[in-house]
């Protein structure tokens, strides 16, 4: 057959193809999904922090505890102390006393007294006292041979060289041995408590004399 070769026919379409072809109509994009906080989002939330209050309380309160801990056992101390000053302080009438008795005992011939007095507490352990029964003798025939009698006025004034050991100024009335009448002398006396005892451990006139 000659000629040219004919072209066919297109073919009918599809009755069932959807219109706009095979894929159908374009579909609208499809809008934003609506989020769950409408607008700006809220600020963030802060994180609680961890209060500092409480360790500093706890500290605050062991140092208190510490304070008065200390405060009550500086009080304790210092009670204990005052407790033992008082009972050796030297006051005027204890001085006066222990003077008044030592002077006696010169006055007296009271040897045994005078060198209790003059050994400054060491006369009961001391094994041989005839050295100081000797001594004791001469200082109170010296006294005697110058004052018949003597009788301490006033106390002066105190120094404490500790809470046991104190030098004091004293004056006594006197009586002259040789002559009539009275005078004042001044002497100084170091003076040791020892437990309930106050000693007269040296005695020494101001006016150059026994």
């Amino acid at each position: 057959m000659a000629g040219p070769f004919p072209y066919p026919e297109s073919s009918p379409q599809n009755p069932y193809s959807p219109p706009g072809g095979p894929y159908g109509p374009p579909q609208p994009y499809p809008e934003q999904v609506p989020a769950h906080y409408p607008g700006a989002l809220p600020p963030p939330v802060p994180y609680p922090k961890r209060s500092r209050r409480r360790p500093l309380l706890f500290a605050g309160l062991g140092v208190l505890v510490v304070l008065v801990v200390a405060a009550l056992v500086t009080t304790l101390v210092m009670t204990g102390r005052s407790d033992d000053d008082a009972a050796g302080a030297m006051t005027p009438d204890r001085a006066r006393g222990a003077i008044q008795a030592y002077v006696d005992a010169l006055t007296s011939g009271d040897d045994e007294t005078i060198a209790r007095n003059a050994s400054c507490g060491l006369f009961d352990e001391i094994k041989d006292r005839q050295a100081d029964m000797s001594l004791a003798n001469l200082a109170s025939d010296a006294f005697r041979r110058q004052y018949k009698g003597a009788e301490v006025s006033t106390i002066d004034k105190i120094v404490e060289w500790s809470p046991t050991q104190s030098q004091v100024l004293f004056t006594m009335k006197v009586q002259a041995a040789r002559t009539p009448g009275g005078a004042e002398r001044q002497a100084v006396a170091q003076i040791l408590t020892q437990g309930d005892e106050t000693l007269v451990c040296s005695y020494l006139p101001r006016t150059g004399q026994y």
